[in-house]
């Protein structure tokens, strides 16, 4: 399978537990962001997501800037879920 720009990071968190899995989500946005770039698509953000299965964290790098939401969402309200990666996706005309 051959892997094109953008690149977008979901992560599943170990042992149920979110936090563990927010280094290793940086880690595979940055390294996101430097694909993108060397694909030639120098997309500013790169988003990223710690899942448990049923909760969710959100992530978002800006240059070397990393912003974590607070906020843990929760599978009991998909429709949010959902909408929150789908925002992700960059449409291009």
């Amino acid at each position: 399978m051959l892997i094109k720009a953008p690149v977008a990071v979901i992560v599943e968190a170990k042992n149920d537990n979110i936090q563990s899995g927010l280094g290793q989500c940086i880690a595979s946005m940055y390294a996101a962001q430097l694909f993108n770039q060397r694909q030639g698509n120098n997309i500013p953000t790169i988003y990223g997501s710690v899942t448990t299965g049923t909760n969710w964290k959100f992530l978002k790098l800006t240059d070397l800037i990393v912003e974590v939401d607070v906020s843990e969402y929760f599978l009991n309200n998909l429709g949010l879920i959902l909408g929150i990666l789908k925002s992700f996706i960059i449409l291009e005309d």
